[in-house]
């Protein structure tokens, strides 16, 4: 996916979840964040972030902030991005070869997963989480508690057992990371029951993103640890 009107800035602070101040071009501006998680190791004083002018001219926030550079690595932080990535990425051909069905938020029981589809003969749910949090290489998820992720997850679990095919989907939104693996620290009963999912049938991925100023796209299968 492809993004216009991009520009770069620096970030100043970020007052709450939804709204950043950054420096454009000598002048402060309030911009919209793309992402409500913490993000704290991505938002530090004077990060390069780079912000996407809105269509909306009557919009408060004029920009979106939707990337931002640790180190060498640019991340993208929007997310939204994950479920269109993840689209694109199987519509590719990476994980089924014949697709006559990919249906976005598809509810199963008490839950709505991102996808329904059905390829190769098979019937399929799919659950996608975006990931940004990364420290040596390794990255993580979640970056703060979830519990409607472990709902999801025990949800997955269900819909295996009455003969769906079942994903969760992690995309990691950067590029050359070393392997996935739960945030037990933060979260360890997501961690666990993921862990459960797996010795259950529930396919467990992780999928890296190449990731420019202006542009992201789902890329390689990365190993996950769990």
């Amino acid at each position: 996916m492809r993004y216009k009107n991009i520009s770069e800035a620096k970030f100043i602070s970020r007052p709450n979840r939804f709204i950043a101040t950054v420096e454009k071009d000598g002048e402060e501006l309030t911009v919209h964040v793309k992402n409500t998680g913490r993000c704290r190791e991505l938002l530090t004083k004077n990060a390069k972030v780079y912000i996407q002018k809105s269509e909306n001219e009557t919009r408060k926030t004029k920009y979106d902030l939707v990337m931002v550079k640790k180190g060498d690595r640019i991340i993208n932080m929007d997310s939204q991005a994950p479920n269109t990535l993840f689209r694109e990425w199987i519509e590719r051909g990476n994980l089924f070869s014949e697709i006559s069905l990919i249906r976005p938020e598809s509810r199963y029981k008490n839950s709505r997963f991102d996808f329904y589809m059905e390829a190769d003969g098979k019937r399929i749910f799919a659950e996608v989480k975006g990931v940004t949090l990364e420290e040596d290489g390794i990255v993580r998820f979640p970056d703060a508690p979830t519990q409607r992720g472990v709902r999801h997850i025990k949800e997955l679990i269900d819909a295996k057992a009455c003969g769906y095919e079942a994903y969760i989907a992690f995309i990691i939104q950067m590029n050359n990371v070393h392997h996935f693996e739960p945030n037990y620290k933060t979260h360890r009963e997501f961690g666990e029951v993921l862990a459960e999912a797996e010795s259950r049938g529930v396919n467990i991925l992780a999928i890296d993103c190449h990731v420019t100023e202006d542009s992201v796209e789902a890329q390689n299968i990365v190993p996950v640890r769990l």
